[in-house]
């Protein structure tokens, strides 16, 4: 594992969901210290059972050892309220992709946090300047925005605000790379890089599937073994949430004012059902059957 900083020892991770827990994974087997949080605390304990899950795994598969999990598992602290983040050096903020919720948790840790504590967005496609301008900290806010699912994808998009200040960044890149990740940076545009090619593409496979030229299974055969993706586009966009690729899709139209944004009528109809993908058992295909059945 690559050294961890000096100046970095406690993260705080705000959002105990499939990014956040994968965040506070990544940063443990670092050597931080990580206090997970969340406004519902059965997901901290559900978050933690996924931790243990997921380490058990990777020492099964010998790519950690047992005394990195152990040692890993006893640095992550639950922490219910966002009050009791005031040791941390480094708070990375992974809720719902929304932007007033996202507010609302900066404005709670403004009363809390030291000054010199970096605040990091792991949004996939809000802007960071617009962020940063909510916080008391705009020359210490950053976006550091890992990939799904955090220990196993390589790449972290680093993205500066307007006020982001050189050392935020330097400290920011260094953290990032101490946990053995790959850094693209990406200009604060909507969506970033990432985002911004592939949700697109998950949103025309929807109009493809919503104009008939294809069924679910047919367009995802045709991407994995004539493009060579690992993973079709409907079952990636099950993989990534119905709700995240609608949100997604709705700051890139609403940023960029181009129609080719514009959210497929039927990606919308799915969120508006609840039918969000495999974290609901429902989005492209129906995961209550083994092996999950396409429900269109």
């Amino acid at each position: 594992m690559a050294g961890k900083m000096t100046n970095i020892k406690t993260v705080g991770v705000v959002g105990a969901g499939q990014m956040g827990n994968g965040i506070a994974h990544v940063s443990a087997l670092a050597g931080y210290d990580v206090l997970l949080s969340d406004a519902d605390a059965s997901r901290i304990d559900a978050a933690l059972e996924i931790i243990t899950k997921n380490m058990t795994r990777q020492v099964h598969r010998e790519l950690i050892s047992q005394a990195d999990m152990d040692a890993a598992l006893k640095r992550i602290k639950a922490a219910p309220k966002l009050s009791s983040f005031g040791p941390c050096d480094l708070v990375i903020e992974s809720i719902v992709e929304q932007h007033d919720a996202k507010k609302a948790v900066f404005a709670e840790l403004r009363a809390v946090l030291k000054p010199d504590a970096i605040l990091a967005s792991n949004t996939s496609s809000i802007s960071i300047t617009r962020l940063a301008a909510t916080t008391d900290r705009p020359e210490k806010f950053i976006g550091v925005h890992f990939m799904n699912p955090a220990p196993v994808m390589k790449l972290v998009e680093l993205i500066r605000g307007l006020a982001t200040s050189q050392e935020t960044y330097d400290t920011s890149l260094r953290f990032v790379e101490s946990l053995g990740k790959t850094i693209a940076n990406a200009e604060d545009f909507p969506a970033f890089i990432v985002n911004r090619v592939l949700v697109p593409m998950i949103n025309e496979a929807i109009y493809t599937l919503y104009e008939g030229v294809g069924s679910v299974e047919a367009i995802d055969k045709a991407m994995r073994l004539g493009a060579n993706h690992p993973m079709g586009p409907l079952e990636l966009a099950d993989f990534i949430g119905l709700d995240t690729c609608l949100s997604i899709m709705q700051v890139l139209y609403e940023g960029l004012a181009d129609s080719k944004y514009r959210p497929c009528p039927l990606l919308v109809k799915y969120v508006e059902a609840g039918w969000l993908g495999r974290k609901t058992q429902r989005g492209f295909y129906d995961y209550r059957t083994d092996p999950p059945t396409p429900t269109r």
